[in-house]
């Protein structure tokens, strides 16, 4: 089949690739549609490697997907040819302690899509587990269901900060998490959230969402913003969103005492924490690597209309332009959050 092939570090083509997939009795065939361009596919086309996951072969790229079945197996009901879905990209083995203790996203045997050595999907069809398939409410577009894979990251934030109705939340960074974190923040019951950047079109786009207060870290300290909305004592909650080695390591001074941190941004490398800033708030510190259990919840809110991921999808490519695409998500425009490339 055709794909966007990464060949090396800094060097991809579309090209014709062998992929070998069979289908088991609770597998689906689906259509790909809608791909999303991550984070992790630009670092992987830009450095060839993340952390220990290295390239050493041509792989295809993209991993937040949606689609159309088209075969199903023989022991699946729940789906059939023409349902439009959304995939959870990473297959665990349903047998490992892993999964049967609940966590299935820390199985140190999944298979996640564009993960070294793991084949990504933008391409023309995938052959991927029923049980990581998620028929898509009818209101919900491809390019929305194509999204639901960053918004499960923001939604296991919010769940695992154990967010309560009436909370002040911050997040740090205005990128693609930090937008679905504001919005998972929202919709578990944050009575406000004060999101930070130095992109102000990005900031924009976040205080349309409800009551969201944008800083620019260029012309405001976000310390005393947190202050001021709350009368000195501090956050509830703060996410760090941006993966910046300074934000990681001083992100207590927003805190309220006994509040809580959840980072879900990753950093370069090892980064020193004030752990006595943390203690002298009794801080509850959480730390998240994707997600489980999550896509029903968030395909539900979605449904419901209290999720609206449209405004996210700022860029669209045809998968004739993927190289395009690619080079644009490498530089984009300030305005840019989500650039997805459609199938054929």
């Amino acid at each position: 089949m055709e794909a966007l092939v990464l060949e090396q570090k800094g060097k991809l083509s579309i090209r014709e690739i062998g992929i070998e997939e069979e289908m088991g009795p609770r597998d689906v065939r689906i259509a790909l549609k809608n791909v999303g361009v991550c984070g992790s596919d630009v670092h992987y086309y830009q450095h060839g490697a993340i952390g220990p996951y290295v390239v050493r072969e041509p792989m295809i790229l993209g991993h937040e997907a949606a689609g159309v079945v088209l075969e199903a197996g023989a022991e699946i009901t729940h789906l059939k040819p023409g349902d439009r879905v959304c995939m959870e990209p990473g297959i665990p083995d349903l047998d490992s302690r892993a999964s049967r203790l609940g966590f299935y996203n820390l199985d140190p045997a999944v298979r996640f899509w564009a993960t070294p050595p793991v084949h990504g999907v933008i391409r023309p069809s995938v052959v991927h587990p029923a049980a990581f398939t998620f028929k898509l409410p009818e209101n919900v577009s491809l390019a929305e269901g194509a999204l639901v894979e960053p918004m499960a990251i923001g939604m296991h934030a919010a769940t695992r900060a154990s967010v309560k109705p009436g909370d002040i939340a911050v997040v740090t960074g205005a990128g693609t998490i930090g937008m679905v974190t504001t919005l998972a923040a929202l919709a578990a019951g944050a009575s406000q959230v004060i999101i930070t950047d130095v992109k102000q079109p990005k900031l924009d786009l976040a205080a349309s969402f409800g009551p969201v207060r944008p800083v620019n870290l260029a012309n405001e300290d976000p310390i005393r913003v947190v202050r001021d909305i709350t009368s000195g004592w501090g956050a509830d909650i703060v996410f760090e969103a941006s993966g910046s080695d300074t934000v990681t390591a001083s992100i207590f001074d927003m805190l309220c005492p006994h509040g809580r941190i959840v980072y879900i941004g990753i950093p370069t490398g090892p980064v020193p924490i004030d752990i006595v800033a943390a203690q002298a708030k009794e801080a509850r510190i959480d730390t998240i690597f994707r997600y489980a259990h999550v896509y029903p919840r968030a395909l539900q809110l979605m449904g419901s209309g209290r999720l609206d991921l449209k405004p996210l999808i700022t860029d669209t490519y045809a998968f004739k332009d993927s190289l395009k695409a690619f080079e644009y998500a490498c530089s984009p425009s300030p305005t840019s959050v989500k650039v997805q490339i459609e199938m054929p």
